[in-house]
């Protein structure tokens, strides 16, 4: 297999509710990464912002974001990850892509849906994991406020990577900077947090705090605070491997059974 994966976290701010402007603005952001890295993680409903209001309209341009993804993951030679505002039929889903340099898609769907900004109002909760694979790379995809869930995130030793990405206000960065060392280290998995920076159409602010931790969680990348940037790092699956053997708590973890 192959030992390293090279991801990148790209951290940007959002035109709110302006598809064409943000995958605009994307195309020439990731155009440095053509074949240097495997795997490019965008944040949380990066064609629009976080919104509700305009879900509809949004939704009606999901089909030319997903085609987006799909051409730039060919022409960068890389898996592109990032989530989308899905209608089907009449449910609304908070729906994260992974898209690979072949064209193949894999799905998840938000499954914890943030009942203070009345997101459980306007859109239908997921009931599957949708682990993704890249090469023997096992990944997790989770969207912003899931990972609050640490019982709905457990490594089953089903993964080695944990991707998150949100668009979570300034407010409460120090809980997202918290929860992502925490996961790490609850999981013995690399975790990956990929937020926005800017002001939204609702004047929250945020703060950024895109970030890499090992399975020790330790910071192997972050981001530079409340700034348009692109982090680069290479992770080590024989490391990952390594640690888990020589320090296994996943043998002494508790079975449990999620019921939806």
């Amino acid at each position: 297999m192959t030992d390293i994966l090279r991801l990148s976290l790209i951290q940007s701010h959002l035109h709110w509710g302006d598809v064409k402007a943000n995958l605009q603005h994307f195309t020439e952001t990731l155009s440095v990464l053509k074949n240097k890295t495997d795997l490019i993680v965008l944040p949380e409903m990066f064609s629009s912002g976080f919104m509700m209001s305009g879900k509809e309209e949004i939704a009606s341009h999901t089909d030319t974001a997903i085609t987006w993804m799909t051409e730039q993951a060919e022409v960068l030679n890389a898996h592109i990850m990032g989530s989308l505002i899905v209608k089907e039929q009449d449910a609304f889903y908070n729906r994260m892509y992974t898209v690979s340099p072949q064209g193949d898609v894999s799905t998840y769907d938000k499954r914890h849906l943030f009942r203070m900004g009345n997101e459980h109002e306007h859109f239908d909760a997921g009931k599957l994991k949708g682990i993704v694979k890249i090469g023997e790379w096992r990944i997790r995809p989770i969207v912003c406020y899931d990972l609050r869930f640490p019982v709905w995130i457990r490594n089953q030793q089903d993964y080695d990577l944990l991707v998150c990405v949100a668009n979570w206000p300034d407010a409460r960065r120090d809980v997202w900077n918290t929860l992502l060392k925490s996961r790490a280290i609850d999981n013995q998995a690399y975790v990956a947090g990929v937020n926005r920076v800017g002001t939204d159409g609702m004047d929250l602010n945020y703060a950024g705090d895109s970030s890499l931790f090992d399975a020790r969680g330790r910071v192997l990348a972050k981001c530079e605070d409340y700034k348009n940037d692109i982090q680069t790092v290479s992770l080590s699956w024989k490391d990952l491997q390594s640690f888990r053997t020589k320090f296994p708590v996943y043998l002494d973890a508790d079975d449990f059974e999620i019921k939806l």
